[in-house]
């Protein structure tokens, strides 16, 4: 199989045109996104065909589970997908972007908007659709008697979080600190969050702290995966619950290890998404390696 590896703010992913092979995903995602005996990334992503958008796509954690969305994701899936020219010719010249293109994900369709540089994507606008409040589509089995769930006390190993608790396609929880995010033991607390009986589908894991109206730095925890040099959903996540808390303006940086995110949110429709993204290198991986 043919593969490419690209990245975006430090968020890797092994992508494969998957519209005519069929596979044990699962395992080969295990397998591919080994960084000693494979290629390493955070997940495996494939391009299929849709009834419903121009591409789906499936993607599989670094640990064989499937995910429903991923914002970095989509943003190299969408690069893959207009560099390879798997998507009708679109009207664009460098430096200018491409009209928006429809992607097929287990959380639904998403629009994504291409911008160019040298006839290659350098950049993509990701709608991430609307932030989801209600216990029940996060989902998180807590009592509560407000929602959205804002600063939800939960004490781990004697660290005592504040959750706040939304989907953006997939779970999240985020909490602000008062310290630097580098001074986190997230290494220890973060699987703990992640497989907390409160959460029946685990959750990705956010803490964040404000720096200005329009800076955010953070790190994320990701399911299935372990910390990240960043997060699309994440960094959206950690958007809405800023300005929840009335943190931050509708429109932030979110700086996190790989880089910068840029998410927009006018507290009422849908988030969006935007940052850079690379190819890093293509290659073959032999079937027997599975």
């Amino acid at each position: 199989m043919r593969f490419s590896k690209l990245q975006a703010t430090g968020n890797d992913f092994i992508l494969i045109d998957a519209r005519t092979i069929e596979a044990e995903w699962s395992k080969v995602a295990r397998a591919m996104c080994d960084r000693h005996f494979g290629v390493g990334a955070d997940g495996l992503m494939l391009v299929q065909n849709s009834t419903v958008a121009e591409l789906k796509m499936r993607l599989f954690n670094a640990d064989g589970s499937e995910a429903e969305v991923s914002g970095n994701g989509l943003r190299c899936f969408t690069k893959y997908a207009v560099d390879k020219g798997l998507t009708e010719k679109r009207s664009g010249r460098a430096g200018q972007s491409y009209r928006p293109l429809t992607i097929e994900t287990l959380s639904g369709v998403r629009k994504v908007k291409a911008h160019m540089s040298v006839n290659t994507v350098n950049r993509v606008e990701v709608n991430m659709g609307l932030p989801r409040f209600q216990p029940e589509l996060i989902p998180v089995k807590a009592k509560v008697d407000i929602i959205p769930i804002l600063d939800y006390p939960l004490a781990i190993d004697g660290n005592k979080l504040a959750l706040s608790l939304l989907s953006m396609g997939n779970p999240h929880a985020v909490s602000f600190l008062a310290q630097p995010v580098a001074d986190f033991p997230l290494a220890e607390i973060g699987p703990k969050v992640e497989r907390h009986p409160m959460f029946p589908r685990r959750t990705n894991f956010e803490i964040a702290r404000v720096l200005s109206r329009g800076r955010v730095e953070a790190r994320v925890w990701e399911r299935g995966v372990g910390e990240t040099l960043a997060c699309g959903s994440g960094a959206s996540a950690i958007a809405v619950v800023a300005q929840l808390l009335d943190y931050v303006d509708r429109q932030l940086d979110i700086i996190l290890p790989g880089g910068t995110l840029t998410v927009s949110w006018d507290r009422v429709g849908e988030v969006l998404l935007a940052g850079p993204v690379e190819e890093v290198f293509t290659g073959e991986w032999f079937e027997g390696r599975s």
